[in-house]
């Protein structure tokens, strides 16, 4: 079996077999590459070794013409499942079947002010289901889930196995940080895709997001797939198709599998930015209204209470996913979530107090700058991406792995679609450290469209729909 063959069958629009697949995507997470084991068989006059090593090991350039050969003719749903079993065996993967229950995990797709984990884990884990969640660092406009729980002083991430496990059994919650051993292939072929044009591919996609989840060993896995101008998937029957490749790989592969898609056209939460963030997901858990820079989003609690919902009837906890709703806002109210949350933020050395006084504990941005409108109307659009790429140029996210971040700073939305505004009502912040808040306070400007209204039209425009749909 060679690569070349490989690479040929499905340039040519063939249908390749598991083993093939398997031999290809192991071949190229060797670390070792093929011209030092040629070497060292020739200095060795071991020339079976060569001819094994060159059979074995796949080379980047093969790999990023194999990706584009998939990219062209895409890929059956029994490739898929097996590309994405050859990932999940290219490592290690994690064993939680000593954890007794039926344990789950949530992926999103990615999005603004997209602060679901941080509320959902806790409050799924008080509800009684085991949540797991190996997570990786964000790259965009704001750090992921372990940036932003690293703003939470003491808080670590970094977990022994046995550590993660053991909270996990116990707390019902934990969250740390990938390992480079889990999917080597796909952490490999993820970065050959983004610099060879072939992101855009939903079995590549698919097979990248779901063989990390499947490594990480949950038993049912919910996907929040967004859709929308500040999501990666921009309408609906693309995500739609990404949506049903994914659940057809987690239930070809043993695993229970769901997607809800969810809108991504503004701004889910209110706050963007690592430490906001914190902040408004606590505020969510305390049953509050505001947090210390302003109101709460009702879509980012909405969206969060759904998921919660699927998450309790996918894990046995209620007979329906409106049985687990009622679970999920119950549980929610009645301080449970919070206190799990605290408890939580304890067990991984952080400093649980955050819990009741996030604006004191959280880092703060020494420039707070109102963003205000020009005109009086009604706010009939909200451009998410223009508010996320006005948070990264303040520092909240990076571009590359490795950059620094900063917790403080961000954007924080007070005017959403829908609402009426008037000459110098506040639309947003932008909370910042140093001179950039002028860039991004013009680009939060620009995110607004404000259309003819006022308060004797308000209500004019109806609500956006935050559920889409789903996918079992």
């Amino acid at each position: 079996m060679r690569a070349y063959d490989i690479i040929a069958k499905k340039r040519d629009g063939g249908e390749l077999t598991a083993e093939e697949i398997r031999f290809f995507i192991h071949g190229f997470a060797k670390e070792k590459p093929v011209v030092n084991q040629a070497a060292d068989a020739l200095s060795s006059g071991d020339e079976e070794s060569l001819d094994n090593g060159e059979r074995r090991c796949v080379t980047d350039y093969q790999a990023a013409a194999w990706a584009m050969a998939v990219f062209l003719r895409g890929m059956t749903a029994e490739e898929t499942a097996a590309l994405t079993e050859a990932m999940v065996t290219s490592g290690e993967t994690v064993d939680l079947s000593p954890i007794p229950g039926i344990k789950v995990d949530k992926h999103s797709t990615g999005g603004v002010g997209d602060t679901t984990t941080l509320i959902l884990a806790p409050l799924v884990a008080a509800m009684g289901i085991p949540v797991a969640k190996m997570s990786g660092r964000g790259l965009g406009h704001t750090g992921g889930t372990l940036d932003k729980l690293e703003s939470i002083p003491g808080l670590s991430i970094d977990l022994s196995r046995e550590k993660f496990l053991a909270q996990v059994k116990e707390l019902h919650v934990a969250v740390a940080g990938q390992t480079a051993n889990l999917v080597p292939a796909d952490q490999k072929l993820y970065a050959l895709r983004d610099v060879t044009a072939t992101v855009e591919s939903i079995p590549l996609i698919a097979s990248s997001v779901m063989s990390k989840k499947l490594a990480a060993g949950a038993d049912a896995i919910l996907l929040d797939v967004k859709v929308g101008q500040g999501a990666f998937m921009k309408n609906l029957d693309d995500a739609k198709e990404l949506a049903r490749a994914m659940v057809a790989i987690g239930n070809r592969l043993g695993r229970r599998t769901a997607a809800l898609l969810t809108a991504m056209e503004q701004p889910l939460g209110n706050a963007v930015g690592n430490a906001l963030e914190v902040a408004e997901a606590i505020a969510i858990l305390a049953n509050r209204d505001e947090c210390g820079f302003g109101p709460i989003s009702a879509d980012l609690r909405t969206v969060t209470l759904e998921l919660a919902a699927r998450l309790a009837w996918m894990a046995g906890k209620a007979d329906s996913v409106d049985a687990g709703l009622h679970l999920a806002e119950t549980t929610l109210t009645s301080g449970a979530a919070l206190e799990r949350f605290r408890r939580f933020v304890a067990a991984q050395g952080g400093d649980s107090r955050v819990a009741d006084a996030p604006e004191t504990l959280l880092p703060q941005a020494s420039i707070r700058q109102p963003v205000r409108a020009g005109r009086e109307g009604l706010v009939t659009a909200l451009d998410a991406m223009a508010i996320g790429r006005a948070a990264a140029l303040l520092g909240a996210g990076r571009q590359q792995k490795g950059d620094p971040i900063d917790p403080a700073v961000g954007v924080v939305i007070h005017k959403r679609i829908g609402d009426t505004v008037k000459a110098g009502d506040v639309l947003a912040e932008v909370f910042a450290n140093d001179s950039r808040w002028q860039a991004a306070a013009q680009a939060v400007s620009d995110a607004y469209a404000i259309g003819p209204g006022g308060e004797e039209e308000s209500g004019a425009l109806a609500p956006l729909p935050l559920i889409l749909g789903e996918v079992h």
